[in-house]
């Protein structure tokens, strides 16, 4: 059998799950080294092959087999669904939000971004991108939302430590909002 074959059949068979150096490695009876110099071997060689529309991501410390991007508008045109529809901005604001505040609960949420969003949080959750994490230990026991593992895949990363710095000035914003909808609320 072909090693490097054999690592792309794992890959493909995990689909969007994708597997970690330590699973193929256990699948394989190798090392987590060698998995990564194999891995490295069939990303170049489908790199230097303009007749293959295959390469390998990781993200979420995940290895996944996915096609070139070079052919995502052909590929999104067979995929369309609701799901992957863009995320509006509305969406993306709220989904930052929990990103970057997690565990946070939908009041903190809201009273950022000064609007109720129990739809938002729906949909997010539906599209797999937002999960319950916990309840808060306060009266009600109010539900902390977190990010997925998708959510990591959906953006590319391998965590929420390669998510951008916020900035100052992006606080001191984001704080203007809360106390100028604080203020609209006293009025």
């Amino acid at each position: 059998m072909n090693e490097l074959a054999i690592y792309e059949s794992l890959l493909f068979v995990a689909g969007d799950d994708g597997l970690s150096l330590k699973e193929m490695a256990k699948l394989t009876n190798a090392t987590t080294d060698h998995v990564l110099v194999s891995l490295d071997k069939l990303l170049n060689e489908y790199n230097s092959r303009n007749s293959s529309a295959l390469t390998i991501i990781e993200t979420a410390n995940k290895y996944k087999l996915v096609t070139k991007e070079m052919y995502s508008t052909i590929v999104s045109g067979y995929a369309q669904s609701p799901l992957m529809q863009k995320l509006s901005k509305a969406l993306l604001e709220t989904l930052a939000i929990i990103a970057y505040k997690q565990p946070v609960t939908r009041m903190e949420i809201e009273e950022i971004r000064g609007v109720q969003l129990a739809t938002a949080l729906q949909k997010l959750k539906l599209r797999d991108l937002i999960k319950e994490v916990g309840r808060l230990e306060a009266p009600g026991r109010p539900v902390l939302y977190g990010t997925t593992d998708y959510f990591l895949d959906y953006f590319g990363l391998n965590g929420l430590s390669e998510l951008p710095e916020l900035s100052i000035e992006d606080e001191v914003e984001e704080t203007s909002l809360f106390f100028e909808n604080f203020q609209q609320s006293l009025d």
